[in-house]
């Protein structure tokens, strides 16, 4: 098959309702984790709670719920949907040379984190566990032990900070937006205000993310757990930290609940 015909095939696939429909579910269950780690760092911050503020600790607590393996599986469907859609525009986009090569590592990254979530979520929705941080944790000590492994370590933290960074300006600048239709009104306004405060708040968790990463470089603790809930707990750590932990936990439950108006409005 030449490249206009993979082309061809690629435009067809991403254009198929069935695919389509289920991206558009992915959405909505990813509204559906975010909003879960949202209440647990709440909790955590409160001293409620002492599950992880990440996505394990989101999906451990679904598994755990009476009916929560079909939200899971649910989550399995929509995810895995989402990121074969997003590779799959990756290959799409058109425009100057710069802008597809933007938007190209952009839906591909997305994508693959897509589908990280939903075999993630097939673990959980099979009966199995999984701990992100932990895990997060023991691969940084691995590249730490191996040559060059401080200079990859500091490299992965940079690009992660990148990335908070890249949400937190998508948020205060609202470029978001051009992600869906913003509905006319109080919803479209609502839905704006959601959307700055979730990639804002989003933005700076992974900012400290990618922090502690690059620190790790320098300070080998394997006990130290360096990914999202080891951000949260850290942020926690600061001066007024529970109510800057609380004010970054209501922006992943907005975020979540933004991730709900973009599964009805986004452009796919």
């Amino acid at each position: 098959m030449n490249s206009n015909g993979a082309k061809i095939a690629a435009q067809k696939a991403r254009n198929n309702p069935a695919l389509r429909f289920l991206a558009r579910l992915g959405y909505a269950v990813s509204g559906v984790l975010h909003a879960l780690i949202g209440f647990i760092a709440i909790g955590v911050a409160t001293g409620a709670g002492h599950k992880e503020a990440d996505q394990s600790g989101a999906l451990g607590q679904l598994a755990a719920t009476p009916g929560g393996v079909f939200l899971l599986w649910a989550m399995v469907v929509g995810l895995t949907a989402l990121g074969l859609w997003l590779l799959v525009s990756a290959f799409l986009f058109s425009g100057s040379a710069k802008n597809r090569v933007v938007s190209f590592i952009t839906d591909f990254v997305k994508g693959i984190v897509y589908l990280v979530l939903a075999y993630t979520a097939l673990t959980f929705a099979r009966g199995g566990s999984s701990n992100s941080a932990h895990a997060t944790s023991h691969t940084r000590t691995q590249l730490l032990s191996s040559p060059g492994g401080v200079f990859l370590v500091v490299l992965i933290g940079l690009v992660i900070l990148a990335v908070g960074i890249y949400l937190f300006v998508k948020g205060v600048t609202k470029r978001f937006t051009r992600d869906l239709t913003i509905p006319a009104g109080t919803v479209g306004r609502v839905t704006r205000a959601l959307g700055v405060f979730g990639y804002v708040a989003k933005g700076i968790a992974l900012a400290v993310v990618g922090i502690l990463f690059a620190v790790a470089a320098f300070k080998v603790d394997p006990g130290k757990a360096n990914g999202l809930d080891g951000a949260l707990k850290t942020l926690a750590t600061l001066p007024f930290g529970t109510v800057i932990l609380i004010v970054i936990a209501a922006g992943f439950i907005a975020y979540g609940i933004y991730s709900f108006v973009r599964a009805r409005f986004a452009h796919l």
